[in-house]
Parts: structure tokens; sequence; C-alpha cells
């Protein structure tokens, strides 16, 4: 692979953690830059790492991992947007709760892993290709981190726009996404 196929593949991989991290942001009350480019290193460094894993087992054993990450990517993006969508809910019958400035460090690695589960089957491809996988893993990680955190700074504009819903439509984006993900598996 050259290196515009590769920067490429790299901000294609990143835009599923991009549009998470756009919901993640409109959460927050006014999220800090420090806020945004935490958000941005934990989805970079999963992106980083999820290639590397399917590199690896693809060699071992890719047809199971292609078989089945689709269904893992769109139970947990359920899961964690459905999650939002009741808490959202849940706020409005709560308006004295003090605003959130901050994610659990889990519910932003459970949401990176279920937006790179594409990147784990795109690593597993690339284990049958001529690729440097550590210069391609880590150029799929810093676009992720770029994306994430320009996400959660755009994220941060929408969220007063929206008030109390931001968190509905984020965990509603999430739904999508999952829903995106098994869609274009049974699409091919």
């Amino acid at each position: 692979m050259n290196i515009s196929a590769t920067i490429l593949l790299a901000f294609g991989m990143s835009m599923d953690a991009f549009a998470a991290s756009i919901g993640k942001g409109a959460t927050l009350h006014k999220p800090k830059f420090s806020e945004a480019l935490r958000t941005g290193l934990i989805f970079g460094a999963i992106e980083t790492l999820t290639p590397l894993i399917g590199w690896g087992l693809g060699m071992l054993a890719s047809q199971f991992i292609l078989e089945w990450n689709h269904w893992i990517a769109f139970t947990l993006l359920v899961f964690l947007g459905g999650r939002m969508v009741i808490e959202g809910f849940r706020a409005t019958a709560d308006d004295d709760d003090t605003p959130q400035h901050r994610h659990g460090f889990w519910i932003l690695v459970t949401t990176a892993i279920a937006t790179s589960l594409d990147a784990m089957a795109v690593g597993v491809g690339l284990a049958f290709l001529q690729v440097n996988i550590i210069a391609t893993a880590l150029a799929i990680g810093c676009a992720t981190l770029i994306m994430s955190t320009i996400g959660m700074m755009v994220g941060r504009f929408i969220g007063p726009l929206l008030g109390k819903r931001a968190e509905i439509l984020g965990g509603i984006v999430l739904i999508g996404i999952g829903g995106q993900i098994l869609w274009s598996h049974f699409a091919d």
C-alpha cells in the first residue's frame, strides 16, 4: 500500500469514532479541549491496537473474526446507545443534577472498542497483503485521534443547541452506527 492509500484507509477507519465523539461531546457541558484530547487519545489508542490484533488473528483464524465482528460491534453500540437514550430521558426529570463535564474512562473505552471493530476486520485483511502493519495501525490511530478530538469539539457546539436532547441524539447516533455496520455486512 502506498502512502495515499494508507491515509485514505486511516481516515476512513476513523469516521465511526468521529460520529461517536460528536455525540459524546454533545452530551457534556462545555467540554474542554483537554477532555476532547483525552477522548481522542483513548479512541486513537484503541483504533491503533485493533488492526494489530486483527492482523494477528488474521494469521490464525480470519474466518471466525470476519464472521462475528459485525454482531459484536452492533451489540456493543446498541447497548451503549440505548443506555444513552435512557439516560437522556431520565435527565429531563432530574433538572437539579450538576452538568456532566467528563465521560467515564470505561464508557469511552467501550465506545472506542465498539467503533473500532471494523479496523480489526481491516487488520485481518491486511494480514494477507504485503503491508507494514505497524505504520498502517499508527496511521489509523493518529487519524482517529485527530477526528475524535475534532468530533468532541464539534459536539461542544451542537450540545447547547440540543439541550437535554443531546444525549438522546448521541445514543441514536451510536445505535445508527451499529445498524449501519450490520446493514453493510449483510448488503455485501
